[in-house]
């Protein structure tokens, strides 16, 4: 059993706390280094249903996420699901590797929000970047593909027919290839961290109408995602 205060210092063996920007921006109420998960009757739009890694729309995102779940569905469901993200890459064709090697894709936080129903107000903001489409892993070195359905708008220098169809191409990728995933079933008191530079996730939305609750802390990078190169 955790509380707010042991989760956080959980966190912080893993870098300094990463602020939410719905807190600091958007003037949502809580604190800023907790991302408050509470799913129940009332829930239009599920936090993480769309794959993706957290914050990826920020110009240097979270390292590391840490999940603690207190509340569980009572007829079961609300699994995470994960997956490896250089299996996501290396399981693609040379040929299509060759060619988003080098690309750059726009991030944007204002794209999440709209999922959510969520519109700026005038004089409001919201992170946005541009990452490599493969980043080189900042442990490994391995590559890791870096685009994601939630985050990632388009891939500069292409139309948009083109960014669009290689982007659902990806995505589709990622969430067919149960190679490469594994499926976490909560109970209450898990806590999970994860390698968010290498692995997406998916949050399973099939318990409507009971509840789902919890709180993530993440732990800031040193640095930017570099592009990975041969």
């Amino acid at each position: 059993e955790l509380d707010r205060d042991a989760h956080k210092a959980f966190g912080r063996h893993f870098g300094a706390l990463q602020t939410h920007p719905a807190k600091t921006e958007l003037g949502m109420p809580g604190d800023p280094e907790i991302f408050d998960v509470r799913i129940g009757p009332e829930t239009k739009v599920a936090n993480g249903e769309l794959w993706h890694t957290d914050l990826s729309c920020e110009p240097i995102p979270p390292s590391a996420s840490a999940l603690y779940i207190t509340e569980t569905p009572p007829s079961g469901g609300g699994d995470t699901m994960f997956a490896n993200m250089t299996d996501a890459f290396t399981s693609l064709s040379e040929p299509l590797r060759r060619m988003l090697v080098g690309l750059q894709a726009f991030h944007s936080g204002e794209q999440d929000l709209r999922a959510y129903g969520v519109r700026l107000r005038p004089g409001q903001s919201y992170p946005s970047a541009m990452h490599p489409v493969v980043i080189r892993h900042p442990a490994s070195g391995e590559p890791v593909l870096y685009v994601n359905e939630a985050f990632t708008e388009s891939i500069e220098g292409l139309s948009k027919r083109e960014s669009d169809a290689i982007l659902q191409l990806l995505f589709r990728h990622v969430e067919a290839n149960t190679r490469a995933q594994c499926r976490v079933s909560w109970t209450p008191g898990t806590l999970v961290l994860w390698d968010n530079m290498g692995v997406h996730h998916h949050a399973v939305w099939d318990y409507y109408p009971e509840r789902r609750s919890g709180e993530r802390v993440t732990a800031r990078c040193e640095c930017a995602p570099e592009a990975w190169s041969h």
